[in-house]
């Protein structure tokens, strides 16, 4: 176990701002895993054309937001380091919600995924065009309703090529690493017949667990708390996805993402196998606990992140 950032948590203060039960626009959100997830994306693959168009689809959507792009743009380029990747630069793209505070909740989602194989395109609807469009859905909320605290959403490239785009945010933060109180990843949401989303991370940053317990459950949706102890092998969570390398450095997370299923890294994980009632309501948890952690981190010590 890597080290963690030791925040105190009062049990005998009430936590502030239970979840205000906010609800996504479930019909955009469709129609943004529908774009994405498009036979034309060819897979989203790091550096093809098909990332590019994903990345153009995104970036659009930023604008119509009205997030705010870091030094006049929304585009991190970085250098890929990993022997399966078919090019050297990829692209993660950034923007953010001021708050009244300068401290920092990131909100990430990968937008790539594996490409073509063997002449079938494995299109990403769940993995992870689901989880940018409740980062989409998420960052609209907020831009109607200001934060207290900054917000980055982090729509990251590189994350099928070893966690790479959220290594080379942490390399180059657009701030200071020690602003950054808390990682929300979200990587697989759109596709469980039993309603279960998890949320993982809780074993490494048990402070987080009150807030996640104060989020009701949805008609369609319900959260689950576990898959990140080290005794459960490949069923822990903690290095699966772009929180890993928050957690690496000491920053607290919670990953939110649906058990594997059949369609899991396969051609046939598309947009018509996305379970429609559960996906909204899945995205709608993630915002309750957005809101609750933007209500409450305040009240939480500010310390420096480890060094990884």
């Amino acid at each position: 176990m890597k080290k963690t950032l030791a925040l105190a948590f009062i049990l005998a203060t009430p936590i502030l701002g239970l979840a205000q039960k906010s609800k996504p626009d479930a019909a955009l959100l469709l129609r943004d895993v529908k774009v994405l997830s498009a036979d034309s994306m060819q897979g989203r693959l790091s550096g093809t054309e098909g990332n590019l168009m994903a990345q153009e689809y995104i970036l659009k959507r930023f604008e119509e937001i009205g997030l705010k792009p870091f030094n006049d743009s929304y585009k991190q380029h970085f250098q890929i380091n990993n022997r399966r990747a078919q090019v050297e630069q990829a692209t993660n793209l950034l923007g953010y919600l001021p708050g009244k505070s300068d401290k920092v909740i990131v909100v990430t989602a990968h937008y790539d995924h594996v490409g073509q194989r063997n002449g079938k395109i494995y299109n990403g609807a769940d993995d992870n065009a689901s989880g940018v469009g409740a980062l989409l859905a998420a960052a609209a909320h907020f831009a109607k309703h200001p934060p207290k605290h900054t917000i980055i959403f982090a729509a990251l490239d590189g994350e099928e090529l070893g966690l790479s785009g959220a290594k080379a945010f942490l390399e180059q933060p657009p701030v200071p690493l020690h602003n950054i109180l808390l990682n929300v990843n979200m990587d697989m949401l759109g596709i469980n017949p039993k309603g279960e989303l998890y949320a993982s991370g809780t074993f490494h940053y048990p402070q987080l667990k009150p807030y996640l317990l104060k989020v009701k459950p949805r008609k369609q949706a319900r959260l689950v708390l576990g898959h990140d102890r080290p005794e459960q092998g490949r069923d822990d969570w903690t290095g699966q996805s772009d929180h890993f390398r928050f957690h690496e450095r000491g920053i607290p997370y919670v990953y939110f993402g649906v058990e594997d299923h059949p369609h899991y890294h396969q051609p046939t994980d598309d947009y018509e196998n996305i379970t429609h009632a559960f996906y909204p309501d899945a995205a709608a948890l993630v915002l309750d606990f957005l809101e609750l952690m933007d209500n409450n981190l305040q009240r939480l010590p500010v310390q420096q992140p480890a060094k990884p």
